[in-house]
């Protein structure tokens, strides 16, 4: 009989590496990957809290606060906005930071989130890791500038002109900073949507012909969440932010089909 023989360990399932979590060890892991997330949104907000380096003495979000009104001011130069709490001008301030922060920090927020999930990830699927990143933070920076440049002026050309005849759009600073923000945050995450069809194919969770045939309801889900993101009832708007939301599904079926697994 022999003696000293070492246990032999099981192999881990489809080549994935890493051993196995306890749940307080996800726990654990999650909460580390929160607490650098959250750190990423702080600094960032902090960077919009100091002026430009000898450019001015303001804050660099009162600079995005009136870069955010130049969409309504082209289409009505007269265009002015009031605070009529003592706390608004704050609220807005710290609105627009946070923003700021969130768009800083998106890459650091990315890749925390795939490093949550990469001990369950094959070595092979873990090479996808920093591609995802960069191209996740380019997609979101590409949707907040469509958001800017594309969907803001028509929707404000409509809401302005829309019963100008009998009141002319004096907007509180906050009603106007939260549909213009909460437009660039949504636009800004919908465009992540063929990275995330791109993962979750590669992972193989989807494949391009089940996306192809969920493509009606695609459509119906892009204009109800378009619905439920935009706090105004127009179709104009609503339609402007369900389009690519639509046309960023289709492709995503095709990066699927690229990345499919064989």
């Amino acid at each position: 009989m022999a003696t000293g023989a070492q246990p032999i360990e099981p192999e881990s399932e489809g080549g994935r590496s890493g051993g196995t979590m306890t749940l307080l060890d996800h726990l654990m892991e999650l909460r580390t990957r929160v607490t650098w997330s959250a750190g990423a949104v702080v600094v960032g907000m902090l960077i919009f809290f100091l002026p430009p380096i000898g450019l001015s003495n303001e804050p660099i979000a009162f600079t995005v606060i009136e870069f955010l009104l130049e969409p309504a001011q082209r289409q009505n130069p007269n265009f002015s906005t009031q605070a009529i709490t003592p706390m608004e001008n704050i609220v807005t301030y710290f609105r627009v930071a946070l923003l700021g922060g969130v768009a800083l920090g998106l890459p650091l927020l990315t890749y925390q989130g795939l490093r949550f999930v990469l001990p369950a990830l094959t070595p092979s699927e873990k090479r996808w890791l920093i591609p995802i990143v960069v191209g996740a933070s380019v997609s979101f920076v590409a949707g907040m500038a469509f958001a800017y440049y594309i969907v803001l002026p028509p929707a404000y050309k409509f809401l302005f002109s829309f019963g100008s005849s009998f009141a002319d759009p004096n907007p509180t600073i906050s009603s106007y900073m939260d549909l213009t923000t909460r437009l660039i945050l949504v636009l800004g995450v919908v465009f992540e949507t063929p990275i995330i069809i791109m993962g979750l194919a590669r992972l193989g969770i989807v494949n391009a012909r089940r996306l192809i045939g969920w493509w009606r309801y695609a459509i119906v889900g892009a204009f109800a969440i378009s619905a439920i993101a935009t706090p105004t009832p127009d179709p104009v708007t609503q339609s402007l932010v369900a389009a690519p939301m639509i046309v960023l599904y289709f492709i995503g079926i095709g990066l699927a089909w690229l990345v499919r697994r064989r």
